[in-house]
């Protein structure tokens, strides 16, 4: 493992980390919004690929406004209306997405800077102190991510949270995928498998109605493996945004597999969590990524392993809230091969 000093963000110091495995495959990661930053595997030819998006430098991230890679919370996803009811009591949020809120409201934790809590061989743990009311969230929260690089050319991310109140909480890791480089043009022809039978409706602002809906038969079937372009090519839909229900939460499960047919680079991916938001990258499109290149619309894939968005809303989605003094703890792997 390498460290070493990347700059300076909302006055605190931040690093860049390198991890590398037996197999040559290495991971950047950084404390600020505790992203990750680059992950190069070898393709079918043996090149080394960094098949993760985002910025040259730190001032990218603190600049970009896509979550590159980051760590996001207090609540990944939308919120309806900005607001959420808790034990009778409702706490109204920043509206950052018209009238909802976003990714965490304001300033969520993919704009902080996270502690350095431990470091090892191939592994770093992050940490972020959420005070009570910031972003109006209840409850002094504590929240750590360990990443780890394993020799099965795994990236672990291994989270846990505890809280002084009842609160909320819904976390996630926001890479931009793309299995032919970061500047591999569109991930459309990439082909997909996701191993979820059913997907919650939405309405045209993404929230969800609270129904629950069967894959089959519609775009957003991926049971079998498709090109994630093949119903968007076809004009049936302009891109994917939208959660998938993978099962009971805290179940470590076989959720999705993506390939390139033209690297040969595949992904799987696993989580405990009970949903995954598939997110083509539909709102990429003016800003700047590595080497000085434009990210543009589609050119990667975002899968957030989550609890459902607007969760609070409905008593039929598998519960985010955190009681006083439990510990939540979940795990997602993304694991990189060859076809």
């Amino acid at each position: 493992m390498e460290k070493k000093e990347w700059g300076f963000a909302n006055g605190y110091k931040v690093y860049l980390y390198t991890l590398k495995n037996k197999n040559g495959m290495t991971v950047q990661l950084t404390n600020y919004s505790g992203a990750i930053v680059s992950a190069a595997v070898p393709d079918k030819n043996g090149s080394m690929i960094d098949v993760v998006l985002g910025y040259d430098n730190l001032e990218g991230y603190i600049a970009g406004g896509s979550s590159q890679g980051a760590l996001v919370g207090r609540y990944a996803n939308r919120i309806a209306n900005g607001e959420f009811t808790l034990n009778g009591k409702t706490y109204k949020l920043v509206k950052n997405c018209g009238a909802h809120t976003l990714h965490g409201g304001g300033i969520g934790f993919n704009k902080r800077v996270w502690t350095i809590d431990e470091e090892g061989e191939n592994t770093v743990t992050f940490g972020y102190f959420s005070p009570d009311g910031e972003e109006n969230f209840p409850g002094n929260l504590k929240v750590q991510c360990k990443y780890t690089l394993t020799d099965d050319n795994e990236i672990k991310l291994e989270y846990s949270a505890e809280s002084d109140a009842d609160t909320i909480i819904n976390l996630t890791n926001h890479s931009y995928f793309n299995l032919n480089g970061v500047h591999g043009g569109s991930v459309m022809n990439t082909t997909l498998q996701i191993f979820a039978e059913n997907y919650t409706l939405v309405t045209p602002e993404l929230i969800p109605t609270g129904e629950i809906a069967s894959v089959h038969g519609t775009v957003f079937d991926f049971t079998q493996p498709k090109r994630i372009g093949e119903d968007v090519d076809a004009g049936k839909i302009d891109g994917y945004d939208h959660n998938f229900l993978l099962g009971d939460p805290f179940v470590l499960r076989k959720s999705a597999y993506a390939v390139s047919p033209d690297s040969g680079i595949t992904m799987t991916m696993f989580t405990d969590m009970p949903a995954m938001q598939l997110y083509t990258a539909n709102g990429l499109g003016g800003e700047i990524g590595k080497d000085g290149i434009m990210m543009e619309k589609q050119t990667a894939f975002c899968l957030e392993s989550q609890f459902c968005p607007d969760a609070p809303h409905h008593d039929n989605f598998a519960s985010p809230v955190l009681k006083a003094g439990e510990s939540f703890k979940s795990t997602t792997i993304y694991q990189f091969g060859i076809e």
